[in-house]
């Protein structure tokens, strides 16, 4: 009697293959599924763990490492519906056989702990992949991982469980945000609500700690301190990014408020954290939020839907305006900026540069809490005019302190150019915050315009100053304030109205800011930074080297309107309610010398290609102006600027190919344009 060849035994290596590239291992879910689970346990098929205490080798971390890799594909595949159907089927019935007969979440969290960082983020990430895939189920949950996350949150020591846990719990929080999921978030957090108040409550205690003294353990103490902070501060990131997205009726969390809760503990680490990558990232959490941008680095879905609670911003705004009273600037340490070759570069100073992400991290954060204050109640009277002047003076006397190129510039209204002009977002908000702050000083002091701009500049916040300089910085090119319009990362029409409405008032102040910029610009010529650099060459701004070749509509070749085109849009959202564009914008017009193409096919042309193909007066309109431009030209730059500003914006309109009713822009933009014209 013949016997029967046995089918040779599957291997985790040919399983992997199989399931990545979408064909069959040929054998059932359940054997697939053991296969797994024996992998990421470290075991050969046959192989039992004792066998595998008694003799250890690499072979069970190489399995452990490619089973973990492995699930985690799977799952990521079933949930983005990225497989086939016949795929899906099998792979879905493989997960549910590893989740729920194979217990697979109690091995994967059990390597949270280990030694072993590669093995212990590889379990991190599967634990995330499935945990996210559970929560989508109807009335899923994962009580192993959640019970892990509870007990490490309420009681371990820095560590790799610790760390692992925050690192999952943050991945699935951000996927939950990516994906909109606002109430399957809630669910998960109101279950988690008092474990992380807990944790909070140990990495940034009220009050410092006393540490006990444990020489031979400090460095390594510190080391894996450092380590869960960051990844604390990162789940405070997502978790106040949450709080922005919720619904506006939902009653946010402790866990959710964290950030604005905890800011002066967080203050206090940013000042005796003795690692410097700490210092920076609890800086950058506190100023995302207090601008209210936690999250936009990767928030993909959803968006904001709500502002946070008033109160918790004004508690963020007071405490750290009561640690800067209590000079808490004079703590904050400023090292050299980093690039690929090290910690410095030459520079015309002969000096290194020091790390601009800080300094822009601690004017935005300063400035916009001096911004809320003035807003409050509390402000009101000369007093809070006064004090925040003096908030200013602070700031400045920073920034004097940590760059030698700001010092360069006597002119304290450059500074905000000098040291943002490369982050659009940033340099928009710091203008706005200052021209509010400008504004309730002019308020409460009752001074004269004049008076009131001398006293602005001395303190850097000259409205007037701030515009033209934000101008320069862009080489007076209106298509970069167009793009900025119809952007969705920047507040610029905000800004903007706010400031045409005020120059409407005050023609005089305007001209003197015009004289004094040119006078500046004329003065500083050879210096190195941006403001001081001939606006003659589009590549001297750093924004607009960038941005003036690629502008969003080639609207200089347009046509002109037939009165059968002239209709205005229809009434919709203001641009801060729309949030971005309502689709993507095409060519308003074509060059009759241009071959017939299709308006999509014209403008990825003419953005591959860059400045070349653009038609000609859209290549000099700003940089060949500029060049035969003298200092005392400055007004008719600005002018200028603003007149193709409101004439591309109309003729967009009038082609329905603005984002939005930009009516009350266009009325602001030709008042401007006849009251300066009069005054000139």
């Amino acid at each position: 009697m013949a016997r029967v060849a046995s089918e040779p035994p599957l291997s985790l290596a040919a399983a992997f293959t199989c399931l990545v590239t979408g064909s069959s291992p040929g054998r059932s879910a359940a054997d697939v599924a053991s296969l797994i689970s024996r992998g990421v346990r470290g075991l050969a098929p046959g192989e039992d763990r004792e066998a595998r205490r008694r003799s250890p080798s690499e072979d069970g971390v190489d399995a452990t490492c490619l089973a973990l890799t492995l699930v985690d594909r799977i799952t990521w595949g079933v949930t983005s519906r990225s497989l086939s159907p016949a795929a899906a089927v099998y792979c879905t019935e493989v997960l549910e056989v590893l989740l729920q007969e194979l217990q697979l979440m109690a091995h994967v969290t059990q390597l949270f702990q280990t030694e072993d960082l590669i093995v212990s983020h590889l379990a991190a990430k599967t634990a995330s992949a499935c945990v996210f895939y559970q929560l989508l189920q109807p009335d899923g949950v994962c009580p192993v991982w959640q019970q892990q996350c509870v007990q490490v949150f309420c009681s371990s020591a820095p560590g790799p469980a610790l760390d692992a846990s925050l690192w999952s719990l943050t991945e699935v929080l951000k996927q939950l945000l990516k994906g909109a999921h606002a109430d399957v978030l809630m669910r998960l957090l109101a279950a988690l609500d008092f474990s992380l108040n807990a944790l909070c409550s140990r990495f940034l205690p009220e009050e410092e700690p006393e540490r006990p003294e444990e020489p031979e353990d400090l460095d390594l103490s510190d080391r894996r301190w450092a380590t869960s902070c960051c990844l604390l501060l990162e789940l405070l990131e997502v978790l106040t990014a949450s709080g922005l997205s919720c619904c506006g009726d939902a009653v946010l969390l402790q866990s959710q408020r964290a950030t604005h809760l905890r800011a002066a503990p967080l203050l206090a680490a940013v000042s005796r954290s003795p690692r410097y990558f700490v210092k920076r990232r609890a800086l950058l959490l506190l100023k995302r939020a207090v601008l209210q941008t936690a999250g936009e680095d990767w928030a993909l879905g959803g968006g904001r839907s709500r502002s946070l609670l008033h109160a918790d911003t004004q508690a963020l705004a007071r405490a750290v305006l009561t640690a800067v009273a209590d000079d808490w600037l004079q703590s904050v340490q400023v090292e050299s900026a980093s690039y690929f070759g090290g910690t410095g570069r030459d520079g015309g100073d002969g000096g290194q540069k020091p790390d601009g992400v800080v300094l822009r991290a601690v004017s935005l954060l300063l400035l916009k809490s001096v911004e809320l204050h003035v807003q409050s109640a509390g402000a009101a009277g000369v007093g809070g005019a006064t004090e925040a002047l003096e908030y200013l003076q602070r700031l400045w006397g920073f920034l004097r302190r940590c760059s030698v190129q700001l010092t360069e510039r006597t002119h304290r209204c450059c500074w905000v150019s000098l040291l943002l002009a490369d982050q659009d977002d940033d340099m928009l908000q710091a203008a706005g915050a200052l021209f509010s702050i400008f504004l309730h000083h002019r308020r409460r002091c009752g001074l004269e315009d004049a008076a009131a701009l001398e006293a602005a500049c001395a303190s850097g916040c000259n409205p007037h100053c701030l515009f033209l300089l934000l101008l320069q910085s862009v080489s007076f090119d209106h298509s970069i304030l167009l793009d900025f319009l119809i952007s969705s990362e920047t507040c610029f029409l905000e800004y903007l109205v706010r400031y045409l409405k005020y120059l409407r008032a005050d023609r005089r102040g305007f001209a003197a800011a015009c004289g004094r910029v040119g006078r500046m610009d004329g003065h500083a010529s050879g210096a190195a930074d941006p403001p001081a650099v001939p606006v003659c060459a589009t590549a001297a701004s750093p924004v607009g080297s960038v941005r003036a070749g690629f502008p969003l509509v080639e609207y200089d070749s347009s046509d002109p309107s037939d009165a059968e085109d002239m209709e205005v849009s229809p009434e919709g959202a203001s641009a801060c309610e729309s949030g971005g564009l309502g689709g993507p914008l095409m060519p308003v017009g074509q060059q009759q010398s241009e071959p017939p193409v299709s308006e999509h096919e014209s403008t990825l042309d003419r953005r591959r290609e860059g400045p070349s193909l653009q038609s000609e007066p859209a290549a000099c309109s700003a940089s060949a102006c500029s060049a035969s431009a003298q200092p005392g030209d400055v007004s008719a730059r600005a002018l200028r600027c603003m007149s193709e500003l409101r004439a591309v914006v109309t003729r967009l309109q009038a082609k329905k190919l603005f984002p939005y009713n930009p009516s009350c822009l266009l009325k602001l933009l030709a008042e401007v344009e006849r009251c300066c014209e009069l005054t000139s």
